[in-house]
């Protein structure tokens, strides 16, 4: 069911929590950005920004993308704290509002897993791959199979709780990837891998644009 209301309604109902949790970039991205530099950094599902925080330092202008009106909002405020720049834009992964071909760097993290069908999941791959620059590249992530937290090796749509301060539990769609289903669908969009890998229980690829459908 393409259900992607419910999945902004979650995120904003949740925001000002999820945010205040969410202070530290992952390392996977510090070293995917680790030498890089170009005008202009895409962050998909940005959250409360702190990975555009880190885009920041490595491109001349970050544009930050979420579905979410809360999520943004703890976004510009974690902007002007920490005083670095990024344009926020309310917008929707499998449809980014980015022209074709701009993007030297994106990072797409813990994000792909929230849509909530294969083909919206594959769109918003394929949008990657659309709005990245020949040379560019991004590093997308899913929660994995491989994390502790599962017994199951085949890709599983789930609702996993997040708990309010005041202990009322919100639910969240997640599609739990396996690995082979995560590089099928890699394989399937209009990316192609330069490489991919585990860690910390998630699936990783480092991607360029113009992969091969199959």
């Amino acid at each position: 069911m393409d259900d992607r209301r419910a999945v902004r309604d979650t995120y904003d109902r949740i925001a000002g929590h999820f945010a205040a949790t969410r202070e530290y970039p992952w390392p996977e991205v510090g070293e995917f950005l680790d030498g890089r530099t170009g005008a202009l950094a895409l962050d998909i599902g940005c959250g409360n920004a702190r990975h555009a925080e880190s885009l920041s330092t490595h491109a001349d202008r970050v544009v930050g993308v979420d579905l979410s009106r809360g999520l943004l909002r703890a976004a510009v405020e974690r902007a002007a704290e920490r005083g670095f720049d990024v344009d926020l834009v309310q917008g929707d992964a499998a449809r980014l509002p980015v022209r074709t071909g701009v993007v030297d760097m994106a990072v797409y993290v813990a994000t792909v897993h929230h849509l909530p069908t294969r083909a919206l999941r594959v769109a918003s791959l394929d949008e990657l791959g659309r709005v990245l620059s020949p040379d560019g590249r991004a590093l997308v992530s899913a929660w994995s199979t491989t994390h502790d937290t599962f017994d199951r090796e085949s890709g599983f749509d789930t609702t996993v709780d997040w708990t309010l301060p005041d202990g009322e539990t919100v639910g969240r769609f997640y599609h739990i990837y396996d690995p082979d289903e995560f590089e099928r669908d890699l394989a399937a969009s209009a990316l192609s891998v330069e490489r991919s890998f585990l860690a910390s229980g998630n699936c990783y690829a480092v991607v360029g644009p113009e992969g091969k459908r199959t």
